[in-house]
């Protein structure tokens, strides 16, 4: 009799576990679902109700990303993606980030967008989305101005080229067999150079000619490539939406000439069309 009473009493038992366990399921079902009700929400939409654009650049690679004399956060990049923002009706948020680790943040969403002179390839294609191009540039070949062995890309071979590795001039620099020395950006990559750890740099004409016009030390360009680079806005896939705004904004500068003008103001030249 004692038995079957523990028998009973443990046959009770289980069944009221098993009533708890399925109501505790269909909270959490429940809570799940309203969490799923965010999902049709995207990022354009976060963005105009927040009211901010949070923007991902590296704010030391002049002149489209770097801090002026006064501190200040400028460059031809910055000045342009604020003239998109301003165009969106939203503030802009500046991260400031390596060039290394600008990918990776922009996965883990710590901003919407890159503006960083990020050049359009087929492997980005690949995994991000693109605005239309708002620079034009080629890639030169930087050398110390006494090196008379390299005057032009297929002498790269076997030479060390100091890049960052996660660029479109790193990749061309290993494209034509050189061994490439890590650096955070095109001021590192100088003084490594002149350091002698490393004989040459590949890198964006643009910013090069600002670096020889402000430093001018020792340095030289030796060859261009006759390939255009298509420098875009980035972002992650899946946010069409986003991307389209700033496609408009950016379209309406070309259309009344702002972009041109903010192209001219930094280089000279119109670097926003080919």
């Amino acid at each position: 009799m004692k038995r079957l009473n523990k028998l009973i009493f443990t046959l009770i038992f289980a069944v009221v576990a098993i009533s708890l366990v399925a109501c505790g399921s269909g909270e959490n079902n429940n809570e799940t679902n309203e969490d799923n009700t965010n999902e049709g929400k995207n990022l354009y939409e976060d963005i105009k109700e927040k009211g901010v654009l949070t923007v991902g650049t590296e704010g030391v690679y002049p002149p489209f990303s770097f801090h002026n004399d006064e501190g200040k956060l400028t460059g031809y990049d910055v000045e342009v993606i604020r003239e998109v923002a301003k165009r969106m009706g939203v503030e802009v948020k500046f991260e400031e980030t390596q060039w290394d680790a600008m990918f990776a943040g922009l996965n883990a969403g710590r901003f919407d967008v890159i503006a960083n002179q990020v050049g359009i390839n087929k492997d980005r294609l690949a995994n991000y989305g693109f605005s239309i191009p708002y620079t034009y540039s080629s890639a030169v070949v930087v050398v110390p101005k006494d090196n008379t062995d390299i005057t032009s890309f297929e002498d790269l071979k076997g030479k060390k080229s100091a890049q960052t590795l996660t660029s479109n001039y790193g990749e061309i620099a290993k494209e034509y067999g050189a061994e490439l020395v890590s650096v955070e950006g095109l001021f590192q990559a100088a003084e490594v150079i002149k350091q002698g750890h490393a004989d040459v740099t590949v890198n964006d004409k643009l910013a090069v000619l600002d670096y020889l016009k402000q430093k001018g030390d020792g340095l030289k360009i030796v060859a261009e490539s006759d390939e255009k680079s298509e420098m875009a806005f980035t972002f992650n896939k899946g946010n069409e939406e986003l991307v389209n705004a700033v496609n408009e904004a950016l379209e309406s500068m070309i259309d009344d000439g702002t972009l041109s003008k903010i192209a001219i103001e930094w280089f000279g030249e119109d670097v926003s069309t080919k």
